[in-house]
């Protein structure tokens, strides 16, 4: 990204905005989709998913579990949509058969789309959307199928053609490894379908224009040039280490720090092993323990940024994130910052268990596999 701005209406400018575009397609492993760009961040996208695609008074059914989802649900509020919920506890999955349930009983077919946090970054949980997929069809529901992938995309497995997804909604920040600052979307047939009668009031936000000036190679707006740069070397690097590497190194690293926490005699919030995020790993602090001054503490001593518990996590909870490119070394000096930290708020943990947990799984890993990245 250090480098000069180039003209965003120039040659070489074109050259990178095709090249983005079919880099993208891959990695939300598309060919039917339409990627599009938006100088923003995934709250932008999610309110594009939705203005690009439904009309005010439209019904969505949003499935919430957590601090994302939540506020995906109020954007869906706040831009005119009946937005009916199926509450979940913070800490679980989506449930596919809720979800059938629900569509099979709207038989006057008032639902037009579902709302899913992939990876429900507040709380470590990733829910099944191959499952999810699988209940709208047996309920035979023809909703659209809006997805929250920000925290999952390039972490892993986003199959955006596999799961028909009409809408995948993700960021710059998190599996992309850049700043924050962009919203990239994936948008399917359906989608593009239904977006041609929606009637939502959107200008900015319109991926018409969009999808139209990149035919060409460019964008209707002055686009994030220098995180569009970032990008082309980010998905070089996704593509030297190839995708299903980067998942399965996603998933080592994630067992790794959830061994550890084991080892601490603490707990996941996440208490189903089969949705445990591989990108972030949420901890229950103890009774009476309070998670927003372990992190401080963190901050302030060791430099050693930890995510706090959101909205009712608030104090509750600590969040570990393991996602982008890092490695088990790095995660290991994490987990011991962590540990230091642990002790310093009298939280008894036995000296050297948590990365003594994690070591010897990535060593176990590591014997199975012939080697890391």
């Amino acid at each position: 990204m250090a480098q000069p701005v180039i003209d965003h209406r120039g040659a070489a400018f074109a050259e990178l905005t095709h090249a983005l575009l079919a880099g993208l397609k891959d990695v939300f492993e598309t060919k039917d989709g339409t990627i599009v760009l938006y100088p923003g961040s995934g709250t932008a996208g999610w309110e594009a998913a939705l203005v690009n695609t439904l009309s005010p008074g439209d019904t969505v059914l949003a499935v919430v579990n957590g601090q994302f989802s939540t506020l995906w649900a109020e954007c869906a509020r706040a831009v005119g949509l009946r937005t009916e919920e199926i509450a979940l506890p913070w800490g679980a999955a989506a449930d596919p058969e809720r979800i059938r349930e629900r569509l099979s009983a709207d038989r006057d077919r008032m639902i037009k789309a579902v709302l899913l946090v992939h990876n429900e970054t507040s709380t470590g949980v990733t829910s099944d959307v191959a499952a999810l997929r699988a209940a709208i069809d047996a309920a035979g529901h023809p909703a659209l199928l809006l997805l929250d992938a920000v925290s999952s995309l390039a972490s892993m497995p986003v199959r955006v053609d596999a799961w028909r997804v009409d809408v995948a909604v993700s960021g710059a920040q998190k599996g992309l490894m850049l700043p924050p600052g962009m919203a990239v979307l994936c948008v399917g047939p359906r989608a593009l379908a239904a977006g041609a009668g929606a009637g939502s009031p959107r200008y900015f936000l319109d991926w018409r224009p969009i999808i139209e000036a990149n035919r060409s190679g460019f964008f209707p707006y002055t686009p994030a040039t220098q995180l569009l740069a970032g990008l082309r070397e980010a998905l070089r690097m996704l593509s030297e280490e190839g995708l299903e590497r980067v998942f399965a190194r996603h998933a080592r690293l994630a067992e790794g720090v959830r061994r550890a926490v084991v080892a601490w005699e603490l707990s996941l919030l996440c208490a189903d092993a089969r949705a445990a995020s591989n990108s972030v790993t949420a901890v229950t602090m103890p009774d009476g323990k309070d998670g927003a001054r372990l992190i401080a503490w963190a901050a302030e001593h060791l430099n050693l940024a930890l995510g706090a518990g959101l909205g009712p996590m608030r104090g509750r909870i600590f969040r570990i994130g393991h996602l982008g490119w890092l490695n088990e070394v790095e995660v290991l000096g994490i987990l011991g910052g962590v540990e230091i930290a642990l002790g310093q708020m009298a939280i008894p943990v036995r000296a050297g268990a948590g990365p003594a947990a994690a070591s010897s799984w990535f060593a176990e890993a590591a014997a199975g596999s012939g080697g890391t990245r």
